[in-house]
């Protein structure tokens, strides 16, 4: 879409800044031979074993697995979100950050989207103390235990009632009130303020800038839907946004080491009220995938604290799933179950910041509520229900990302269940067919065979291995119909030859397959250069000989069903095929 960062820009950005810089300004590193060490910044530790190493670009911690460039160092260390992280690298390095269709990183459209949603904010905060009817939105406030103090902390507002406050006293042209999501256009062409006689709620992104609002309802004889929202807009996301982020953030104390997720703004803000200041909600919408890999940014532990009835706890269960794939080393995710019929807000009023914070500190871990929640209403103690247990168990582990928390789980499991670890892994065409509504694995988890994975090592590592194929093998390797990881890979350093190792991995940032690639780059290698580049050369060739002799047994099992002149036609062209690439190679 318009707009977007082009990914040439930051490759060459993480290419051109310096990493050592970048890290040392925020922790400070000592020179280690060619490298540079710290203790870690992202975890507790008393011998370093946080290495940079400036020649290559990464860093990489031996102790919590942290690791990557210093696009990904800004974003874990700092809290920013993705363009932020490239906007601070371009401040450094002293360029503009342009923008796919023209401009720079803050078009002039967005600019002033910006601009219009802060005067919209100080409108509505002018209502709720000016307005006639503000005394209603006051004494509601009131009611619900807040204070002008709190109320002045998150920007507290009033949507008087009528059709067109907004849109008269902001006197901006109609296409930027709809484009700011602030008036609603019907076909016929009118238009109406989309807030009206509501409490209103400015969201807020990281950067403490208004992109949304959020309106509840006052009492009346038809307030209509009880909380309504700004629409998508392209300054507000609601998938990417967390309504108390910024305040938590920005909070007087020690530095933020715990985010509570509850359900809507009221809770938020009574929490706040009562001293709890480190509580975020989502925008109407579920816990996702989004949301928790912005909370991770931010805080190493997560509690969900969810309303005390059914949609509470299904809701529950939906941020297992959805926070699962997140819990890397040194992350935890814990739940806390409130009373039925309550709510964070009614139960801080009853128990207090005290019982609340009790409350919190008791939260159970994912692993644990999972277990529970799997094993409520089984008889483990019979076959029927341990093999339930296990099968409903393997698509949640296989969620997981490698390491402790994981390991840690499949044992549990494996003795409830009473089977070997090995048992709950979830086989390829297990994971093929597992609901669309969990988080997917990587495409590529069950195309790349050891070989290419092997070959997917040797190229992270070193880029220009591809331009040492011969021309018509690197043809038959491309032209490949697949799209297994190192043949993507391989697409991308085609289009680049001289692209570096710290530049292909940040064009696989926002990629499920990060992961992977940067752990196949930060490897050492097992061979010298020569050695990697016949190993490639000999590799490559016995890759596509593999592939059109798989591609050749499954026509040839087609021929068994269709004998059609096509068909055979695609047969014996790939038996042709079959040796061309050896002959090249002299393999």
């Amino acid at each position: 879409m318009a707009g977007r960062i082009p990914q040439s820009f930051i490759n060459d950005l993480v290419q051109r800044v310096d990493i050592v810089a970048v890290i040392d300004a925020r922790v400070p590193l000592r020179k280690a031979g060619k490298n540079h060490k710290a203790c870690c910044p992202f975890h507790k530790e008393k011998t370093p074993s946080f290495n940079v190493e400036g020649e290559r670009g990464f860093y990489k911690c031996f102790g919590c697995g942290a690791s990557g460039t210093a696009l990904t160092f800004l974003m874990e260390h700092d809290h920013l979100e993705f363009v932020e992280a490239v906007e601070a690298l371009a401040r450094l390095a002293g360029v503009e950050v342009p923008r796919e269709g023209g401009g720079v990183a803050r078009p002039q459209a967005q600019e002033g989207l910006y601009e219009l949603l802060a005067k919209a904010a100080r409108l509505y905060r002018r209502a709720l103390a000016k307005h006639a009817e503000g005394e209603r939105a006051i004494a509601y406030l009131r009611e619900r235990g807040l204070d002008g103090e709190i109320a002045q902390r998150f920007d507290i507002g009033f949507a008087p009632p009528g059709w067109d406050f907004l849109k008269s006293a902001l006197g901006a042209p109609v296409p930027e009130l709809v484009a700011a999501g602030l008036v609603v256009q019907r076909d016929e062409g009118n238009t109406y303020d989309r807030l009206r006689d509501r409490i209103v709620f400015p969201i807020r992104d990281t950067r403490g800038r208004v992109v949304g609002f959020g309106g509840r309802a006052l009492p009346g004889e038809d307030p209509g839907p009880k909380y309504l929202n700004s629409p998508e807009t392209p300054v507000f996301q609601k998938a990417q946004e967390l309504y108390g982020l910024y305040e938590a953030r920005s909070a007087k104390g020690p530095r933020l080491q715990r985010l509570v997720v509850v359900e809507g703004y009221m809770d938020v803000v009574a929490l706040a009220q009562h001293g709890v200041l480190n509580a975020v909600a989502t925008l109407g919408t579920a816990v996702g995938g989004s949301h928790f890999q912005k909370l991770y940014r931010n805080v190493p532990e997560v509690v969900c604290c969810f309303d005390g009835d059914e949609a509470g706890r299904a809701a529950a269960w939906r941020a297992v799933e959805a926070g699962l794939p997140a819990l890397q080393e040194g992350r935890q995710l814990r739940f806390a179950f409130l009373p039925d019929g309550e709510d964070p807000d009614s139960h801080i009023r009853n128990v207090g910041q005290a019982g609340f914070t009790a409350l919190v500190e008791s939260a159970v871990s994912a692993e644990d509520y999972l277990v529970q929640r799997l094993s409520q209403g089984r008889d483990l103690s019979t076959l029927g229900d341990r093999a339930v247990l296990g099968d409903l168990a393997k698509p949640l582990l296989a969620l997981l990302p490698p390491g402790t928390h994981k390991e840690a789980l499949r044992s549990r499991l494996a003795q409830l269940v009473d089977v070997a670890p090995a048992a709950l892994d979830v086989a390829p065409e297990e994971t093929a067919a597992a609901p669309s509504r969990r988080s997917p694995r990587p495409a590529h988890a069950a195309q790349d065979s050891a070989l290419g994975q092997r070959l997917l090592g040797h190229l992270m590592r070193d880029p220009g291995l591809c331009q040492s194929l011969d021309e018509g093998l690197a043809s038959a390797l491309l032209d490949a119909d697949e799209d297994s990881l190192f043949l993507r890979v391989m697409r991308q350093t085609a289009k680049s030859p001289a692209t570096q190792p710290v530049e292909l991995l940040a064009s696989f940032l926002n990629d499920p397959a990060y992961d992977t690639l940067r752990d196949l780059a930060q490897a050492p290698p097992m061979l010298d250069g020569a050695a990697v580049a016949d190993e490639f050369a000999e590799g490559v060739a016995r890759y596509v000989r593999e592939r059109r002799d798989a591609e050749r047994r499954k026509l040839a099992v087609e021929l068994r069903e269709d004998s059609s002149i096509e068909t055979l036609a695609r047969y014996w062209r790939a038996r042709r095929e079959r040796d061309q690439p050896a002959a090249r190679t002299g393999s």
